[in-house]
């Protein structure tokens, strides 16, 4: 290619200028100056510099300016591969410039040496013949003051800058540092760096176009930091590479020189940035999200890839646009075919279930309606986390189910802040992108076992935002930084105790309780969902053989296991279909081709290793049926009392009893006491004799206040000896005035008082709501009798009729410590 119109080689013409440079900016031009266009080199004002002239235009404009000793207009072509250019191909901003001086050189070709003054702005092309012509308007230079201490520091900074360079650069080491190192000038030093160094063309044209002579030093000091910059890691690349250079470094190299190739065609073609942009254009972001997104996408493309910068960066991006924004699944709103899954899928659980139906019924006539936050609470195995799914499944939402268990650390709820290697949102955050909506039911599960306080935070109290319906619609993940809407989110919450969750959770909670199971829905659990799940793992030979009768289920409730919930009981039938397996492999005589009875359960899995209690009779005073709720259901439980001589009278409890049933035996002495006459109990008894009650079973733990009137019923009973009715039971809590208080798991009390043979039961008035609310099945073969006081309990239980006679004082003499006890 031919050099026409373009610089000589850079710092080869060594100039200064001594004196007051604003002199050169007052240079007066007419309206019309001809036209000298450049190619690839801009002229900035007085600057000397030699300019290779190739084209006939532009030597009849030299010839013209020498003779006429005219001035010149000198500009710069967009494109210089042009060699006609006309008004659209050059910049719209030039200098004015003298011919100094027209050389010769040896090979024939022309050089000419222009001095530059002011800028000038180019308005219009006037002629083009035999050069160009053009009217022009000067454009004013501002100038800094000759005490501008500012001024002063930054030409010094950009002085040594580009020495710095010069001396990392491949050419012109020695003389061109020679050059910048000899010019005194301020002003024309920067102008002159600005002309010759090898800058891109458009970074030139930008330092020409910026008026301030303060402005133009700092954006060419930038440039220059960055040339050194690239200088000094072209050289150290290069260093490396003759050492060997490992391939990262070979990467890292060639990095580089693609940004930069990239970046001279005009762009970057990043696969990384250009993927996000893609997936941003189809995510449904609000306008606070998209602006964040663009300005943190500008910055991951200024970032080099090599440094972990990048990756924490770009997993923030694929975090942000891979987030369910607006993204909402359409609701089933069938309150039949709803009703119809839960049934289905879970026996029982009615009230859990009404309420599921509710929120359906309340969607289908209110134009808008918040997601409800549900806590499940009952005891292990009942079934709380599957009936998530089964509500997933009659919405048709997506399913997410978070364990909480353990979890001690505030982040895995809030996320990690970005100022940490590896951070990442929050769990729920994460479950939201895998669940790709933005209405999911989402489990909480074991909410109740969350770390408390500790040094990582209170993980609990990060959970008041996301479950106050109130606040989610803004949650504030600390990864995210940006505020996300979780009000369509459906959370329903398990837990298996209340006393462990904060106040202030629960309080933004429904609490719903679930209930253990009944050995009557255990049974019916068994028969539609556990066998037949267990039987599917097996082949159709062995399933269709394999027969367990009502009977056989009922027993191995009862005898194998103990618990609210179903798991135990799932555990024995995978037993007994793996003990069958295996002597059906061995080939062992085994009764596969009839029902399963309850011998052949004792051979499957052994003798029973839990016995329900009997009701035991009436035949000895003092001894009273009461009924107790368990963690694993209904009980019945026997209180004993009795009475013995003692010269220090005392009330003694055993059978490993807690504090509140301690009380209660306090209370119901009391009680007696102040009643011994209604009951013909000489009051010097209580002088003379001590009283024990005692709870078989010493070894299982006994608390709660529902056995009061038992224990009132049977100090009664020991003191009078008289019977207590046949195949009755009690529960209730006793006050000091005798007044019969309410107690809880009454479903669980009567079916455990079934079991047990028993036919009558005594009940505080006040639950008799209670009742009303259980199945008329489970109440079959029951007569209950609410009482309101403790007289009324006396007078229904005690009979008349005497085991023996009662404790009375030997009043033939005077000796009142003789009590008969015959």
């Amino acid at each position: 290619m031919n050099s026409q119109d373009m610089p000589h080689n850079p710092f080869s013409l060594i100039a200064d200028y001594e004196g007051d440079i604003k002199d050169l900016f007052k240079q007066e031009i007419g309206q019309t100056l001809p036209i000298l266009p450049l190619r690839n080199m801009v002229l900035f004002p007085g600057v000397v510099t030699p300019v290779m002239i190739g084209r006939e235009s532009s030597m009849r404009l030299i010839e013209f300016a020498r003779d006429k000793d005219e001035l010149i207009g000198v500009v710069t072509q967009q494109d210089g591969n042009i060699d006609n250019p006309r008004e659209n191909d050059l910049f719209k901003v030039g200098v004015v410039a003298k011919v100094v001086r027209v050389l010769e050189m040896p090979d024939g070709g022309v050089t000419v040496i222009l001095q530059s003054f002011g800028r000038f702005r180019l308005l219009n092309i006037t002629d083009v013949k035999p050069f160009l012509w053009a009217n022009v308007k000067p454009v004013k230079e501002v100038l800094p003051g000759a005490n501008d201490k500012e001024f002063s520091v930054m030409t010094d900074t950009c002085r040594d800058l580009c020495i710095k360079y010069l001396q990392t650069s491949d050419a012109f080491r020695e003389e061109s540092s020679f050059a910048v190192k000899n010019i005194s000038n301020p002003i024309f030093m920067v102008n002159f760096i600005c002309t010759n160094l090898p800058f891109d063309l458009t970074e030139k044209i930008e330092l020409l176009e910026e008026g301030n002579q303060k402005k133009r030093t700092s954006k060419l000091i930038s440039i220059l930091y960055r040339e050194c910059q690239y200088a000094q890691l072209k050289e150290s690349i290069q260093n490396k590479t003759r050492a060997d250079l490992d391939q990262q470094q070979r990467e890292y190299f060639l990095q580089q020189q693609i940004k930069n190739i990239q970046n001279e065609l005009g762009g970057s073609d990043n696969a990384d940035s250009n993927e996000l942009r893609k997936k941003a254009e189809k995510a449904n972001m609000p306008q606070n999200a998209r602006e964040i997104f663009d300005k943190e996408l500008a910055k991951l493309e200024r970032i080099n890839p090599q440094v972990p910068d990048y990756n924490v960066q770009l997993n923030y991006l694929q975090t942000l646009v891979s987030l369910p924004w607006g993204k909402m699944s359409k609701d089933n709103l069938n309150l039949v075919n709803a009703k119809k899954i839960l049934n289905k899928d879970h026996y029982g659980m009615e009230r859990v279930k009404d309420r599921i139906l509710e929120y359906l019924a309340s969607i289908s006539y209110r134009k808008t309606i918040k997601a409800p936050i549900i806590c499940l609470y009952g005891p292990p195995g009942v079934g709380k986390t599957s009936l998530g799914k089964s509500i997933a499944k009659a919405l048709e939402r997506k399913y997410v189910r978070v364990s909480l268990g353990g979890v001690h650390d505030e982040a895995e709820i809030r996320g990690h802040r970005r100022t940490y290697i590896g951070a990442m949102p929050g769990r729920i955050l994460k479950s939201l992108i895998k669940a790709e909506t933005n209405n999911p039911v989402f489990v909480l599960d074991e909410i109740d076992k969350i770390s408390q306080n500790n040094y990582n935070g209170d993980p609990q109290s990060a959970l008041l935002e996301v479950l106050d319906p109130e606040q989610n619609n803004a949650f504030h993940d600390n990864f995210l930084d940006i505020d996300y809407d979780l009000s369509n989110v459906m959370f329903i919450a398990t837990a298996n105790t209340l006393s462990t969750i904060p106040s202030a959770l629960l309080d933004r909670m429904e609490i719903i309780e679930v209930e253990g199971y009944l050995t009557e829905e255990k049974k019916e659990i068994a028969r539609r969902h556990l066998i037949p799940k267990e039987l599917k793992k097996y082949r159709k030979e062995l399933a269709d053989c394999i027969k367990l009768p009502m009977k056989s289920i009922e027993y191995i409730i009862e005898k194998y296991t103990r618990e609210s919930g179903v798991r135990g009981l799932e555990k024995q039938i995978e037993k007994i279909v793996r003990k069958i397996s295996l002597k059906k492999a061995l080939a062992e005589d085994v009764p596969l081709d009839s029902s399963i009875d309850i011998k052949t359960v004792e051979t499957l899995l052994g003798k029973p290793p839990y016995n329900r209690d009997k009701y035991q009779g009436n035949d000895y005073a003092g001894v009273v049926t009461g009924l107790a709720w368990t963690s694993v259901g209904g009980e019945i439980l026997f209180i004993e009392s009795g009475a013995c001589k003692s010269k220090n009278p005392t009330l003694t409890l055993t059978g490993n009893l807690g504090d509140v049933m301690k009380e209660s035996a306090v209370i119901a002495l009391e009680y007696v006491k102040a009643h011994a006459a209604d009951l013909s109990i000489d009051y010097r008894i209580f002088e003379q004799w001590s009283i024990h009650v005692h709870v078989p079973e010493g070894a299982t733990p006994k608390d709660g206040p529902s056995a009061g009137i038992t224990i009132a019923t049977s100090i009664a009973s020991a003191l009078t000896q008289r019977k207590i009715r046949k195949q009755l039971a009690m529960t209730g809590e006793i006050t000091l005035r005798g007044k019969v208080l309410p107690v809880g798991g009454i479903k669980e009390k009567i079916l455990a008082a079934k079991r047990a043979g028993v036919t009558e039961i005594i009940i505080s008035k006040e639950n008799e709501k209670d009742i009303e609310e259980i199945n008329e099945k489970y109440l079959a073969g029951l007569s209950f009798h609410y009482v309101e006081n403790v007289s009324e309990v006396f007078d229904y239980a005690l009979l008349d009729e005497k085991v023996a006679r009662p404790i009375v004082f030997d009043v033939s003499n005077n000796d009142s410590s003789k009590i008969l006890n015959n």
